[in-house]
């Protein structure tokens, strides 16, 4: 199969290039470097130094996987993206060509305004570039499940089935965004349920939790192939973050009271669910939407997993709930349904004392490189 990775080179899509590639897909990698080059910016690198696509790729080959063609270039420039179907006629397009930091879209206006430019009109035209280009092409989105907030009831996977005065009707479960990041997540699957409903096409929407975890299978372990793995307050997700302060002797920064509940990942499941859903493609005019998580915890629960591990291992783990600097609840609700991706075949990889384990002896490995100025700046929604 033909696939087209677009924002190859987050911490997300190099993963996913690698994994379609071992299994004898024909790949594509696209990116602009909005991330790397945002997070040099922002003093706040990954914690593994890794070169850019065409030096990976030229790795990846070199250690025995199939070739995979890079193409640099931003997909908001609609001629550059029609140049790509042209050239790699995708069967499947994986999109994760977006500005993907809530604390990002947070920061000021100007990154607000590039968050909405930037992931509405990528989306705006990946769906006009299957269109225009005739492609019987399946769209793959990530989203996320932070596009539900958190409502009363249930989180149904996508969908709601409605009563209003003795009639029935299905609608996209009720969305209630964070921040501008989250609102331009909403935003993209109204804009795919359009094109699905008015073009035919088909789309699957993958409502993402939180992800965690450094290494996949496919990069065996070889730095200059492992994922883009930030700490920083930015582009770190929670758990990676933990497990960096811990090993860097930072108190955990634990916002608020901590009774904040996800839906939690491991990054090699997201690869799983990514592939599942690739090899099942919905039919013309579907818009499809998992909910793609495995586990749910508290951010209090993550601190004391973290702590224990820490201090199996020696390293004096402390917690500290400092003011929460987002505009969201602390305590509440939450108890999302997410059987879809199971029922395609998932195989969770769940937390453990053994995965925390496994991530504490590499981040060590690179304990020198930890910035402890990026671990939390208090980017303020206020």
């Amino acid at each position: 199969m033909r696939v087209l990775v677009l924002g190859a080179d987050g911490y997300l899509g190099w993963a996913t290039c690698m994994h379609f590639s071992a299994r004898g897909h024909e790949v594509t990698a696209v990116d602009n470097y909005f991330r790397r080059n945002a997070s040099k910016k922002l003093g706040c690198p990954p914690l593994i130094p890794t070169p850019g696509l065409l030096r990976r790729a030229k790795i990846w080959k070199e250690t025995g996987g199939n070739a995979i063609r890079v193409l640099t270039g931003d997909i908001t420039d609609y001629e550059f993206l029609l140049s790509v179907f042209g050239r790699c006629r995708p069967e499947v397009v994986i999109h994760y060509a977006e500005q993907p930091s809530a604390a990002y879209s947070m920061m000021h206006r100007n990154a607000a305004a590039f968050t909405l430019q930037n992931n509405l009109v990528g989306t705006l035209n990946l769906a006009y570039a299957v269109k225009e280009t005739g492609a019987a092409c399946h769209i793959v989105k990530l989203g996320t499940m932070g596009e539900y907030g958190t409502p009363g009831i249930d989180i149904e996977e996508g969908w709601l089935e409605i009563e209003h005065k003795g009639r029935k009707d299905k609608f996209l479960f009720p969305r209630q965004a964070g921040s501008i990041y989250h609102t331009s997540k909403i935003q993209d699957t109204d804009l795919l349920w359009f094109f699905a409903r008015t073009w035919g096409l088909s789309v699957t929407d993958l409502m993402q939790g939180p992800v965690y975890g450094i290494s996949t299978e496919e990069d065996g372990m070889f730095p200059d192939l492992m994922p883009n793995f930030n700490y920083d307050e930015v582009f770190g997700t929670v758990l990676n973050r933990f497990v960096v302060q811990a090993v860097a002797g930072h108190p955990l920064t634990v916002y608020g009271k901590g009774g904040q509940v996800r839906g939690y990942i491991n990054i090699k499941d997201t690869l799983q669910c990514v592939y599942l859903s690739s090899m099942c493609p919905p039919g013309p005019g579907e818009l499809r939407i998992f909910n793609q998580m495995t586990e749910t915890f508290s951010v209090n629960e993550l601190a004391l997993m973290v702590e224990e591990t820490g201090n199996k291992l020696g390293y004096g783990v402390k917690t500290e709930h400092v003011e929460n600097p987002r505009v969201e609840q602390e305590e509440h609700y939450y108890n999302p349904k997410f059987t879809g991706l199971t029922d395609l075949g998932l195989k969770p990889h769940y937390l453990t004392g053994e995965v925390l384990d496994d991530m504490f002896r590499l981040v060590a490995n690179y304990k020198e490189r930890i910035n402890r100025n990026t671990i939390f700046r208090g980017i303020r929604w206020r």
